[in-house]
């Protein structure tokens, strides 16, 4: 028994070829911009090893746990935690949980990144641009205010 091969009515030939034209260009633009490349030192997934706060010139540990993550497409999000529940929130805290994620442009040359917030635990960080001092050494990444009266220091170890 012979199947015919019948042929889409050209009604639906238009669609269809839109559509495949539409997915590979949805591909092709999917592809991380240069502009975002230029976080290569960061990209990846962080997880802290310590956290030292307090007045420039006598950080002292806090106990606290947390990872970062930069992904190439430019976008950053951070989680930590105090374990300490009596512990006070800080700006960037609600209940000891501090979690936030945003769109990143990294300056390598100054070894500063500036995270606009787009989502936040503390909802008052939606909106605002916090720039850190980076250093990334190996595996080691180590994060700093712009200014040390902030009085906070905290380390992280690659994934």
């Amino acid at each position: 028994m012979a199947t015919k091969l019948k042929i889409a009515p050209r009604t639906l030939v238009l669609p269809l070829v839109l559509a495949v034209t539409l997915l590979v260009a949805a591909f092709s633009f999917a592809q991380p911009s240069q502009a975002h490349r230029d976080t290569s030192p960061l990209v990846g997934g962080w997880r802290m090893t310590s956290l030292e706060a307090g007045t420039p010139g006598n950080l002292r540990p806090v106990p606290y746990s947390g990872q970062i993550i930069f992904t190439r497409s430019g976008t950053m999000s951070v989680q930590a935690m105090n374990p300490d529940a009596s512990a006070a929130d800080t700006p960037y805290t609600i209940n000891g949980y501090e979690a936030f994620y945003g769109t990143v442009a990294v300056n390598k040359a100054a070894g500063t990144f500036v995270v606009t917030v787009e989502s936040s635990a503390v909802r008052n960080l939606i909106g605002q641009r916090l720039t850190r001092v980076f250093k990334v050494s190996g595996d080691r990444l180590v994060l700093t205010p712009t200014d040390p009266a902030e009085g906070w220091r905290v380390t992280y170890k690659r994934f």
